[in-house]
């Protein structure tokens, strides 16, 4: 499988080529682009983790226990707010005006009357507002959140949030059920915001969070880490307050048409037929768009027929959906959803003769746990399959037994009463918690301690090594010029009898290399 990752250099052409388009249904705006063929056939020398700022992050070497890792981490906040006060970045002596990397400005006047820079925040607590699936069938979501209170609570005790003022601070975390229903989602976000006057917001799901983050931005009210990769976050200009936390979901679609180029000997003469369950939202179209660009700007694109199938996310089945696929006798397999219908397409596979027939089959990043995948939730049937997994590192999978991080997470969970093998998204909250407090404890260094626009100065600077990710996963930001926290992955084939997936080839790292995106509704595209 080495082959397949340095395959990847001969994509850089077509990827590039399915970038900055804003046709029809052309979700691929944002892509790739800086000298990428590079970039990709250096995978092999280029597999420890830092950001992409820093002269020295070759040097770093992977911690072996916890307190390695919080050295390392404390060292790097340390970096952050240095080179934030040595460029004079953040709030400006007007008050006005909120300054950052390569160009990063906004202006507070905007914000609307009323505005205050420290709403949410006392001297002992720190609100934070999350709408966030608890019902439905992606109620299983909201153990991100659950996890996230617990390593609030962890930090907390450790005295992470105190301030330059002295103030240490505790995390409110008011978490209200949305049920995966954008239109239920709006009205939480309005109570958030003016009733419970929460200091930042926290959403789930690309519909979602598309619903909210106008509103979120036009009163400046930090929006981060979002369970979501929609390429839409990836908007300093117009949407500064607003990020996501898992990797753009067009790159993940581009990585698959790669995978089934390099792999294209491997069928027989002919047309490929590609099959696609796709949720219909701007979740699973997002997929679906960039895949068919890549498609599109493929050199074997004569050979390929995709075809697909699109569920509604509170369907309580996709049974109708898969045997229609099923009937078409798709050679590559790859599902485009998020939650319960991820197991439900393996199951129904399963049944049908899809997953017996199919030589490749795919799972999304979003569905990497074993919750979706384990022998509880499918039996043995997703051995073999595939996926992209955005670099997420599974705490659940016994691969993970020896790593400090996995044993310290779960001991965290364990602590706090959750059953960290009950559920992947425990493992996520954890990942989605501990970016937010380093962004929480680097702003509470700056100037004037911890205030909205001193979080937005640290999340557009912010450049960390993370120990929930795979190794060789950097997670930075880089004002206008790098909007996206993650941009690697790795490819991972399930193994059932092992019950975990394990990666083929070195960490894809595109760190910096994904284009900003304006995203456009109404086009279904980036500007």
């Amino acid at each position: 499988m080495k082959r397949t990752m340095i395959g990847l250099a001969a994509a850089v052409a077509l990827v590039a080529a399915a970038c900055g388009g804003s046709g029809d249904g052309d979700a691929s705006g944002n892509l790739i682009d800086q000298d990428l063929t590079k970039a990709i056939g250096d995978q092999a020398s280029t597999t420890v983790a830092g950001g992409g700022t820093a002269a020295t992050v070759a040097a770093i070497k992977e911690p072996t226990t916890m307190d390695e890792w919080e050295k390392l981490w404390t060292e790097q906040r340390a970096a952050v707010v240095k080179r934030i006060k040595d460029n004079k970045w953040g709030l400006q002596p007007d008050g006005k005006t909120v300054l950052g990397p390569e160009g990063f400005k906004v202006d507070l006047s905007t914000c609307g009357p009323g505005w205050s820079n420290t709403e949410g925040v006392t001297d002992t607590e720190i609100k934070l507002g999350s709408s966030a699936p608890a019902s439905g069938t992606q109620a299983t979501a909201v153990n991100i959140n659950k996890a996230m209170t617990v390593i609030f609570d962890y930090y907390a005790g450790k005295g992470l949030f105190k301030d330059v003022n002295g103030k240490n601070r505790k995390v409110n975390h008011i978490i209200k059920d949305d049920g995966y229903d954008p239109t239920r989602t709006i009205p939480i976000v309005d109570e958030l915001i003016d009733s419970e006057k929460v200091f930042d917001v926290m959403t789930q799901g690309s519909p979602s969070t598309l619903k909210t983050y106008d509103k979120l931005n036009a009163r400046c009210i930090p929006h981060l880490f979002n369970s979501t990769g929609h390429p839409a976050w990836g908007d300093p200009q117009k949407h500064p307050w607003t990020n996501g936390m898992l990797m753009a979901y067009n790159i993940e679609a581009l990585l698959w048409g790669k995978f089934i180029d390099d792999h294209i000997a491997e069928f027989p003469p002919g047309k490929i037929t590609i099959g696609a369950l796709v949720m219909n939202n701007d979740f699973g179209k997002v997929y679906d768009q960039a895949f068919k660009a890549y498609l599109a700007t493929s050199p074997n694109k004569d050979r390929y027929t995709y075809v697909t199938e699109f569920n509604e996310a509170q369907a309580p089945t996709v049974t109708d959906q898969m045997t229609t696929l099923a009937s078409k006798n798709p050679q590559v397999f790859i599902v485009m959803q998020t939650g319960t219908p991820c197991s439900q397409a393996i199951t129904e596979a399963a049944q049908n003769g899809l997953n017996q027939k199919a030589k490749y089959k795919f799972q999304p990043s979003v569905c990497k746990g074993a919750n979706f995948v384990g022998k509880d939730a499918v039996g043995n049937a997703s051995d073999g399959w595939w996926i992209v997994g955005g670099g997420l590192r599974d705490i659940n999978s016994p691969g993970e037994d020896a790593n400090p991080y996995a044993q310290w997470a779960r001991k965290l969970l364990a602590d706090a009463g959750y059953d960290y093998k009950s559920n992947g998204f425990y493992g996520w909250g954890l990942n989605f918690g501990w970016s937010r407090a380093q962004v929480y404890a680097i702003a509470g260094q700056l100037d004037g301690g911890l205030t909205r626009a001193n979080v937005l100065t640290a999340m557009r600077t912010i450049e960390m090594t993370p120990a929930g990710y795979l190794w060789g996963i950097k997670l930075n930001m880089n004002g206008n010029k790098d909007a996206y926290w993650v941009e690697g992955s790795e490819v991972a084939q399930y193994d059932s009898a092992k019950q975990q997936w394990d990666q083929k080839g070195d960490i894809i790292d595109l760190s910096g290399r994904s284009k900003t995106c304006s995203w456009n509704s109404s086009a279904a595209a980036c500007g």
